[in-house]
C-alpha cells in the first residue's frame, strides 16, 4: 500500500498539473528531494502558510522531533524510504499524516536543511529534467503550485489503509 492519493483519488484540476506531477514521479529519489528542497527554499514562505490552522506539525512528534536527533545518514535514508513509500516506521508516520502536516513536515526539513537536517550533498549535481520541472512549478499559479505540492507529499510514505472495494468490485454491498 502507498499514499491514498495513488488510489485514483486526484485533487489536481488541471491535466497541465497533472502532467507536472508525472514529471516528478520520473525523477530519481535524490533528484525528487533536491526538487523539494528547492521548491520549498524558493517559495515556502508563500505555500506553507496556505492552510493556516489546518496544519498542525505537533501532531507527528516523530518526524519533526525524534527525527532531528538522527544521524545525518539515517535523516536522508529516512527522507529516501518516504519517497520510495517503504514500509518503514517513520514512512508509516508521514503516511499517517494529513495532506497539509505532509507539507509542513517537508518545510521543516527544507527549513533545517544544513543547520539541523542533512545539507544537500556537496556532489549533488541537477538534471535537466529536475531543472525544467522547477522552472515550470515556479511559473505555475499559486493555486496549482499547492496542488501540485500536495498530490507530491501525498503521494510519498506508506499507508496500510487501502481503498475500500466497490460493490461492482466485490458483488456485494459493504456493511457497518
Amino acid at each position: 500500500m502507498t499514499a491514498s492519493n495513488l488510489t485514483g483519488k486526484s485533487q489536481i484540476r488541471s491535466q497541465k498539473t497533472q502532467n507536472l506531477v508525472n514529471d516528478f514521479e520520473k525523477l530519481s529519489t535524490d533528484d525528487k528531494l533536491a526538487l523539494l528542497y528547492w521548491i520549498y527554499e524558493k517559495m515556502g514562505d508563500s505555500i506553507t502558510p496556505a492552510a493556516p490552522g489546518a496544519a498542525e506539525p505537533n501532531i507527528a512528534p516523530m518526524l519533526m522531533d525524534d527525527y532531528y536527533n538522527l544521524s545525518e545518514d539515517e535523516q536522508l535514508q529516512i527522507m529516501r524510504d518516504i519517497v520510495e513509500r517503504k514500509d518503514t516506521v517513520y514512512s508509516h508516520a508521514y503516511g499517517a499524516l494529513s495532506a497539509n502536516n505532509q507539507l509542513v513536515a517537508w518545510y521543516a526539513w527544507a527549513v533545517g536543511m544544513g543547520d539541523r537536517i542533512v545539507d544537500m550533498p556537496n556532489d549533488y549535481k541537477s538534471t535537466p529534467e529536475t531543472d525544467s520541472l522547477l522552472s515550470q512549478i515556479e511559473k505555475a499559479e499559486f493555486e496549482e503550485q499547492i496542488s501540485i505540492l500536495r498530490e507530491i507529499a501525498g503521494g510519498m510514505g506508506y499507508d496500510a489503509v487501502g481503498e475500500m472495494p466497490s460493490q461492482a468490485q466485490t458483488g456485494v454491498t459493504p456493511s457497518l
